[in-house]
């Protein structure tokens, strides 16, 4: 009944222009472990203590608000579901450190994803392929699983109902761009009425529940984090690394500044400039150059 009353949460809230994919995700999760409760409605009790399985506060809190949301829904059709109460996990979302890449690594991680089993099949080169796009754009890894061959065209990639249910295209850089055309040739070879760019082993679209086991491992394998100390690389730091690279080439006069952050916040999706802004905090590089900015017009304007 609880994987029931999801299906409907998860159709009603995408009918409403939501993507809902990472609480899908963890609402499947709570209700597999409702299920070896012996829960057949939600029980509160269940809710927190599922909740409480996150590494952090934050994740605490995070994983119980979905719940909250689910619940809310599930009682209106049927008043036997409970509503866990608020406050329960409460902590002040804080951004992860990102894990800035270099360009080694990346090269290591696409070269050990070619080695991706079974043999012969076209696994390897589509995790190989999938990370060099995500270092190359900086694509949020839910649009580039998203990806359909004809999404591909002259002028870039078409990047369909993003996370705030807008179209955008991206250009590609002309290596890039050939990379891709050479995947398409091996990928073309596979007989499927599927249209999706990347496949999984069942000639379906990729899924996250696949891609980031398989990214963990390729990580292990290529012994990432090399220092102690550092985040652990996450899918979402390519597109970090790609966004603090692109503001450390960009001219660093105020007029070519204020384009450059624009064209990026365009390109990158984002629907309000604080989140392109973001980027800046994310590279000791760029803190550096605007201390020093930050310094100079200091030093200029003090008598």
């Amino acid at each position: 009944m609880l994987t029931d009353m999801v299906n409907t949460y998860v159709a009603v809230r995408h009918a409403a222009g939501f993507a809902l994919t990472e609480d899908e995700r963890y609402l499947r999760a709570f209700v597999r472990f409702a299920s070896t409760q012996g829960d057949t409605f939600i029980v509160a009790s269940t809710a927190i203590a599922w909740a409480g399985q996150g590494r952090s506060e934050p994740q605490r809190s995070n994983r119980l608000k979905m719940v909250i949301r689910f619940a809310r829904f599930a009682h209106a059709a049927d008043g036997r579901h409970e509503i866990p109460p608020q406050g329960v996990y409460c902590a002040r979302r804080q951004r992860p450190t990102p894990y800035l890449y270099t360009e080694d690594e990346i090269r290591a991680l696409m070269t050990q994803a070619l080695h991706l089993g079974p043999a012969g099949a076209l696994r390897g080169k589509t995790y190989s392929t999938l990370i060099g796009l995500l270092a190359a754009t900086g694509l949020r890894i839910s649009e580039a699983i998203g990806l359909r061959i004809q999404d591909m065209t002259a002028d870039g990639l078409l990047i369909r109902n993003t996370k705030f249910q807008k179209n955008r295209l991206v250009p590609l850089h002309p290596t890039t761009q050939a990379a891709l055309e050479r995947y398409l040739l091996e990928r073309r070879r596979i007989a499927t009425d599927d249209d999706h760019l990347f496949l999984s082993g069942q000639l379906g679209p990729l899924s996250l529940d696949a891609v980031y086991p398989t990214f963990h491992k390729l990580l292990s394998a290529c012994s990432l984090p090399r220092q102690a100390g550092q985040p652990t690389p996450r899918l979402i730091d390519f597109r970090h690394t790609f966004a603090s690279n692109t503001l450390l080439a960009c001219p660093h006069d105020r007029d070519h500044v204020g384009s450059h952050m624009l064209a990026l916040m365009t390109y990158l999706g984002h629907a309000v400039p604080s989140s392109t802004y973001w980027y800046l905090e994310s590279s000791p590089r760029l803190m550096e150059d605007i201390a020093d900015v930050c310094e100079r017009l200091f030093e200029e304007h003090t008598p």
